[in-house]
């Protein structure tokens, strides 16, 4: 028989990457007030995403997830929106151009506001105090009040979300999206750029192609007036999770409200841990981070965890290797995955088994890295008759200088200049597109390759 389930049944696990409040009475008072709002998101929105994610997994989609590393309550503001919005569905304009195929997009937004850390506290100068794990736990500033864990901060995440998710949905109901005007989606990509008139020849392309089916049809398609944009988070706040997580009327099971698609990290992904304690018992599609360090048999207990009915659409496994680990460890979780007679969706995360540090202390991406691990990865699935049904970023619609690299020719002396991100690196408008547009290539060949 199945261990027993509840929304709060993971506090009787050990919980990695712990927040220790002051105050219990308080946090538990947070927790209610969260519990008695509307949800974010509507369990048929979690269902028609697992839906897409299965056809991804098939082979016919492709998942474009991206977005903040770490949201900020600053950036809950119009602009920052709709600039990361506009770089979701440029990219995935290119992808669907390239690939033929559906692109499911999901941002990184409305709820990423927690980032786990590799020591529970920081040291400067002799004073130690914890360390800032993103504004949905306590601030970024180095002094003891605004390092402390703060319990409101959860509701001021829940409110942050809820504003950001309304404002997302009205440009995605309001004609921001729409597919007759792909040129007003424009960036201001750097007109130096050698990619630039490949990208307005792509464009141009997609308004021929509509107004040639409409000229045809003698109507206008209503469905290329808008797009879905799902919304995913690092499941790593369980008192966050569990106060949205509730049953709805005519739906068996419980769904996790407070996004579509959670994922459970690297340093979270203990088989017997508590993220995956909470993650197993939800309805809600689950990405898991894999990475060099996670063995075979700690990959197929997860998987067991969460997914013992083996649904479609219900695991996608992110995996996220450096690109000097690919070719090595990437096989042998194919292999391990193949075992287990499962067919998950695999995505390809290029960017955090690829951080580093330069030598005066900023924390960086280089763009050729992370195309050489994205490189590798298409070829070792390929090769081991696999598919590679999706892709994971950093991202920023912004002009910022985190990443080193990509055409704009971004350089270590460059990156002081806007380097805005408070946890990691993140590419910018310009890196992002041009990424998309290599990825379009490879996969444009990838089909060529096929229909010989």
């Amino acid at each position: 028989m199945p261990e027993p389930w509840t929304p709060d049944s993971w506090k009787t696990k050990d919980v990695s990457q712990q927040v220790t409040y002051p105050d219990p009475a308080v946090l538990a008072q947070v927790q209610a007030e969260i519990a008695r709002l509307p949800p974010l998101v509507t369990s048929w929105e979690v269902e028609a995403l697992r839906e897409r994610l299965a056809r991804a997994a098939a082979g016919e989609a492709f998942l474009l997830q991206g977005g903040d590393c770490a949201e900020s309550f600053d950036d809950c503001a119009p602009d920052t929106i709709a600039t990361n919005f506009k770089i979701l569905l440029q990219m995935s304009l290119l992808l669907v151009h390239g690939t033929r195929t559906p692109v499911i997009r999901v941002g990184r937004i409305a709820g990423q506001y927690a980032k786990p850390r590799s020591s529970a506290t920081e040291e400067r100068d002799g004073v130690t105090l914890p360390s800032y794990r993103g504004d949905i736990v306590n601030r970024s500033p180095f002094t003891a009040q605004a390092r402390t864990p703060d319990p409101t901060l959860l509701l001021r995440g829940y409110e942050r979300s809820a504003l950001t998710l309304n404002f997302v949905r009205a440009l995605a109901d309001g004609g921001f999206a729409d597919l007759h005007h792909p040129e007003n989606w424009d960036l201001s990509f750097a007109k130096d750029s050698p990619h630039h008139d490949e990208y307005r020849r792509i464009a141009e392309s997609i308004k021929d192609a509509i107004a040639f089916m409409e000229a045809v049809t003698g109507t206008q398609s209503l469905p290329l007036r808008r797009v879905d944009l799902y919304t995913s988070h690092e499941a790593l706040s369980l008192e966050y999770e569990q106060a949205q997580t509730r049953q709805v009327p005519r739906r068996t099971g419980w769904y996790d409200l407070a996004t579509h698609m959670p994922w459970i990290g690297m340093r979270t992904a203990d088989p017997a841990g508590a993220h995956v304690e909470y993650c197993r018992g939800i309805r809600n599609p689950i990405g898991v981070k894999v990475g060099p360090g996670m063995s075979d048999e700690q990959l197929t207990a997860v998987m067991e965890r969460i997914d013992p009915e083996r649904e479609p659409g219900r695991l996608t496994l992110i995996h996220r290797l450096g690109a000097d680990r690919v070719e090595a460890e990437l096989p042998r979780l194919i292999e391990a995955v193949r075992r287990n007679g499962r067919t998950v969706l695999w995505c390809a995360d290029p960017m955090h088994g690829n951080t580093e540090t330069t030598a005066s202390g900023i924390k960086t991406r280089r763009f050729d890295r992370i195309l050489s691990e994205l490189q590798q990865a298409f070829d070792v699935h390929a090769g081991l008759g696999s598919h590679l049904g999706g892709v994971h970023f950093e991202l920023t619609g912004e002009n910022v200088t985190e990443c080193i690299g990509g055409a704009g020719g971004i350089e270590e002396g460059d990156l002081h200049l806007h380097y805005r991100s408070k946890v990691d690196p993140r590419l910018n408008y310009q890196q992002a597109l041009e990424m998309a547009l290599l990825i379009t290539r490879r996969l444009r060949r990838t089909s060529a390759g096929r229909a010989e």
